[in-house]
């Protein structure tokens, strides 16, 4: 997956053509959700893929499948990106689906409440159409660029707050947080102590949609996958929200770190950011 190409080297999307994907991410994500429901504990099959606590269920397996379905059906010559089934296309396509079938499948695994299914659409390597559906709440975030961002076909925006001190973030942990000192353990304590409160909820997809509608004022995070992210990026842009990397360069969705906030208080969250140290995993557990 390449960077973004030159605007002169691609052609642009009209409206009506990203009102089309997004109505098709918005059906598949609805689709995918009601598969989720259906096996709400009933989980038969739990299984590691490699790193401790990165689960796959039968779930997230079947949703995929529904939404891999609805996506061919009407884009054949789009390339996909899946988290389960991987690669259908090339990267460097000028229309790449990046889906997750069930973002948080370790909270759905335990029957915590916390999950969605998550489909974004990069075209010419930049997120720009995303649905998002957290079937537990019943709410279907999504979004284009251009054409602004609902939530159960309800406009929202970022929120207004402008300091960190009167703010609420989110964040996750990467899968390696045990082994790297590339975590952000300190970066979550330093900040629930400048700020009105850290969460942490364990699924990027919501972290962002909650961005987006002004429930949260900034999320950032790193090790994550281009399926975690694509939806959500797109949808905080569409709903006026900034997204980068931690240094406020533009955000590479290969690079699996990201900085999404309301705008108002990026800067600032930016350079705390910047400049906590990182420490050491704890090597007794």
């Amino acid at each position: 997956m390449n960077s973004p190409q030159s605007s002169a080297t691609v052609v642009t999307p009209t409206a009506a053509q990203l009102a089309k994907y997004l109505e098709v991410a918005n059906t598949a994500a609805l689709a995918a959700g009601s598969v989720l429901q259906a096996c709400w504990g009933k989980l038969e099959s739990i299984v590691e893929k490699g790193r401790p606590g990165d689960l796959v269920t039968e779930a997230d397996k079947q949703a995929e499948a529904v939404i891999l379905e609805i996506i061919r059906n009407n884009f054949p010559e789009h390339s996909i990106l899946a988290e389960e089934s991987g690669q259908f296309g090339s990267l460097d396509a000028e229309y790449l689906w990046a889906i997750d079938p069930l973002d948080g499948t370790t909270n759905y695994a335990h029957q915590y409440p916390f999950s969605a299914a998550s489909i974004g659409l990069l075209i010419n390597g930049v997120p720009m159409v995303g649905a998002i559906f957290d079937p537990f709440h019943r709410e279907l975030f999504s979004g284009a660029a251009g054409l602004g961002a609902t939530c159960n076909d309800k406009p929202i925006r970022v929120s207004n707050v402008e300091k960190l001190a009167q703010s609420l973030l989110v964040t996750g942990f990467a899968y390696d947080r045990r082994e790297t000192k590339d975590n952000n353990y300190q970066e979550f304590c330093y900040l629930t102590h400048i700020t009105q409160g850290v969460r942490r909820a364990g699924a990027a997809s919501i972290d962002l949609a909650y961005v987006a509608c002004g429930r949260l004022d900034g999320y950032w995070e790193r090790g994550l996958s281009p399926w975690d992210l694509a939806a959500g990026v797109a949808i905080v842009e569409a709903a006026g929200g900034i997204v980068t990397a931690y240094d406020r360069t533009p955000f590479d969705i290969r690079s699996g770190r990201i900085l999404a906030t309301n705008s108002r208080l990026h800067d600032e969250l930016s350079q705390e950011l910047l400049h906590v140290a990182q420490i050491e995993p704890w090597s007794w557990i």
